[in-house]
């Protein structure tokens, strides 16, 4: 399977220069592309294919006066540039037909160079690691980084990214093997919630820490001070990076908590079902704020992505099961409770439950029965293995061939 490893990167300014160039030069491969093949399209040419936009927009810009300094970066970056703009249009043609699953995907759109994030992508000719601990990026330099792990393997591709507060991150995509944990009896629904983070079948609650609600009198007051710079100035440029990093240190609490109660969540239970809940359609409610700040999504793509590494069952109940509704005593439906209810007690065997333990439970049920039935990844009722689906690295990356390559596992001297 592929997993993505990143790690803090520390460039000195001739490197911030030089990537500053790359990600320029990325962004301006991007938009004459895209804009070539929507000029194509107005004009009712058929589809521009990739060959013929690198030739024109790469190899012949490169020769001209306006875009000779596209030869200042590295090929490699450009040509993934414009990878990335046919994986775009692919996902765009594919949600358009139904082949792809899930949202809907719109074209691609223009990027431009006020954008808080920029990044670059790299194949394997195009970075090493290198023996003193550093990375090597062609036409970069060797960048200093914080390795806070081992790499498992050999990477297959290198991302390079500056966030919004001016922050660089080296991203290794690496091919492993999955780390299969011993087995354990135990078995885990969970009730995400906003009262407590989440409930588990056997009663445990896990408190919601609420990193943005902490946070809110400082950005209040950060946010003030950047309203009343003058726009333009490098004094609001200042007032806004100040903003980005409150709000970087937030979101990074954030992913820090959900990765130790997932592996926490992980490492005790054999099984893990959790509710599929409508996150997008929540978080245009009034409890928005709320929503967004417990962050159930990206805990529940990491329960999934570390129940398929270390060989444990994940599944998801349908968002239309009736979780709260059922008694997980005698099974009798009691009808819909307005949210305010956290307690209630069943008509018919009298038991009293808490709403989201009662939750809880159910949603472990349901999930043995969608094993059961043999609609989830996991050994079936049967004790059939079904085989598990690749899992991919969280952000979709071109990787490129082992044989031949120069970079090496692990950190050398560390």
């Amino acid at each position: 399977m592929q997993l993505r490893y990143n790690y803090r990167a520390y460039p000195n300014a001739p490197q911030r220069r030089a990537l500053a160039k790359a990600f320029g030069c990325a962004r301006v491969v991007w938009n004459d592309c895209l804009r070539h093949r929507k000029e194509a399209h107005a004009a009712g040419l058929p589809y521009v294919k990739s060959a013929e936009l690198s030739r024109l927009r790469i190899t012949q810009a490169k020769r001209t006066k306006e875009r000779a300094w596209l030869a200042d970066v590295s090929a490699v970056v450009l040509q993934q540039s414009l990878r990335d703009l046919d994986a775009a249009y692919k996902n765009f043609f594919d949600s358009v037909t139904g082949k792809r699953q899930g949202r809907k995907v719109g074209p691609p759109r223009y990027k431009s160079k006020k954008d808080t994030r920029q990044s670059i992508r790299r194949t394997t000719n195009a970075f090493s690691l290198t023996g003193d601990g550093t990375v090597y990026v062609a036409k970069v330099g060797s960048l200093k980084v914080k390795w806070s792990r081992r790499l498992p393997a050999a990477p297959t591709s290198l991302t390079v990214t500056k966030d919004g507060c001016g922050r660089y991150f080296l991203s290794f995509v690496v091919d492993t093997e999955p780390e299969i944990l011993p087995e354990v009896e135990a078995e885990s629904g969970i009730d995400l919630g906003l009262s407590a983070f989440a409930v588990l079948s056997d009663g445990r609650k896990i408190d919601r820490p609420r990193f943005l609600r902490r946070a809110e009198k400082k950005l209040r007051r950060l946010g003030r001070e950047l309203s009343r710079k003058v726009k333009g100035s490098k004094n609001r440029a200042k007032a806004r990076m100040k903003v980005a990093r409150q709000h970087a240190r937030v979101a990074d609490r954030r992913r820090d908590w959900h990765h130790k109660a997932s592996t926490q969540i992980i490492r005790d239970n054999q099984a893990v079902y959790v509710e599929d809940l409508a996150v997008s359609d929540l978080g245009r409610t009034r409890l928005a704020k709320s929503v967004h700040d417990a962050g159930w999504s990206a805990f529940v793509g990491m329960l999934e992505y570390k129940a398929a590494l270390h060989g444990r069952t994940f599944a998801k109940v349908d968002r239309a099961f009736p979780s709260s509704q059922v008694c997980s005593v005698c099974g009798f439906r009691d009808g819909p409770k307005p949210l305010h209810v956290r307690e209630w007690t069943c008509s018919v065997c009298g038991t009293v439950h808490d709403r989201d333990h009662n939750a809880a439970r159910n949603v472990l049920f349901e999930g043995r029965r969608i094993v059961a039935a043999g609609r989830a990844e996991t050994p079936n009722a049967c004790g059939a293995q079904v085989r598990r689906a690749r899992v991919p690295a969280q952000r979709g990356e071109a990787g490129s061939p082992r044989k031949g390559q120069t970079t090496q596992a692990g950190i050398p001297g560390l």
